[in-house]
């Protein structure tokens, strides 16, 4: 007997009399189950009342230094403790001057080898900041086709996340740095603004935000309209609050979330429609401002953000280096 009749023959009597015994209408009656590895891992049992959850973290990209390595094992923890979806990056991801090609060592100095946790390998989504203009802003951009949870797909761009019941979160990642005039005169920052038609994007986001009925809608920029920070009366500063304020003001957005400040703060303008989140104290702090009329928070701080939203409401807790709680507060979509 040729060896595969030998073995089909033996197989095929060892499994005749394994079955012999097992009913047939038992085997038929098994139901299917629908098990995806998500329902099943450790993270499946990370929930609470809110739907969707994220990190923010601005001004990051050290090296490691100057508590980039303890922010980013806070951030860690913290998402491996609490349910979290995605990252936000406010900008300034790379000190001192950007990177200069999606190849650039630093992709691993600043990023890869600092957020290492597997519960910071979900979805990144970066916008650009003032100082990842000093070399090629563009590489950011076509790092997305090397990193799989990097997702920055052009230089401004929009995201939509869905919640219970049919309500949804827009997320508009803008570039702030065409919007100041005086950048298009820098050696450094003007050849990467030369061309960049920021009238154009300015009437993207305008149309983006008054033709979507999202319940949220959130505008995420490097630069903030106001601060309690050393740039509160600076030219970029002021720049970027004489053309998006009014846009944001038009169409009622409850949150605008910046960087660039290093400190984190909360914001809020009285007789304005939206609250001002600054979280740019992933690495580097600078001093902040008190006693200001606007201000609700504000702290010189190492740390980052994390958001927790559902359809009528929106948490925000600052968590510093060392894993404190040191703000928590929420928001409402009619601010």
């Amino acid at each position: 007997m040729k060896r595969r009749d030998f073995m089909k023959s033996t197989l095929g009597g060892a499994l005749g009399a394994s079955l012999s015994g097992v009913p047939l209408a038992a085997l038929a009656g098994t139901a299917t189950t629908h098990i995806e590895s998500e329902d099943i891992n450790s993270r499946s049992s990370l929930k609470d009342d809110y739907d969707l959850h994220f990190l923010a973290v601005g001004d990051w990209g050290r090296n490691g230094a100057d508590h980039q390595v303890q922010v980013a094992q806070q951030m860690g923890r913290w998402a491996s403790e609490n349910p979290n979806d995605f990252i936000i990056s406010t900008g300034d991801n790379f000190y001192p001057s950007g990177v200069v090609s999606e190849h650039d060592p630093l992709w691993h100095y600043s990023f890869e080898n600092i957020y290492t946790d597997f519960s910071l390998q979900w979805d990144w989504y970066p916008i650009l900041g003032n100082h990842d203009y000093k070399s090629d802003p563009d590489a950011q951009v076509r790092y997305s086709n090397i990193s799989r949870r990097w997702k920055m797909p052009a230089r401004y761009y929009s995201k939509t996340f869905k919640l219970r019941e049919g309500a949804e979160v827009l997320m508009a990642f803008i570039d702030t740095n065409p919007l100041i005039p005086e950048f298009y005169q820098n050696k450094e920052y003007g050849p990467h603004v030369t061309g960049q038609q920021p009238e154009k994007q300015l009437a993207w986001l305008d149309n983006l935000l008054a033709t979507s009925n999202a319940t949220w809608k959130i505008v995420v920029g490097h630069h903030p309209i106001y601060t309690a920070g050393p740039r509160t009366e600076n030219y970029d500063t002021l720049a970027v609050r004489k053309v998006l304020e009014p846009i944001l003001e038009k169409n009622k957005i409850p949150l605008y979330l910046s960087g660039h400040e290093h400190s984190m703060q909360h914001l809020k303008v009285a007789n304005k429609s939206f609250h001002q989140l600054i979280s740019g104290s992933g690495s580097e702090i600078t001093p902040v401002k008190q006693g200001l009329p606007y201000s609700k928070f504000e702290a010189s701080t190492y740390g980052f953000m994390y958001f927790a939203v559902k359809a009528d409401l929106l948490r925000v807790l600052c968590i510093d280096h060392e894993g404190k709680i040191v703000y928590n507060t929420t928001i409402t979509p009619q601010a």
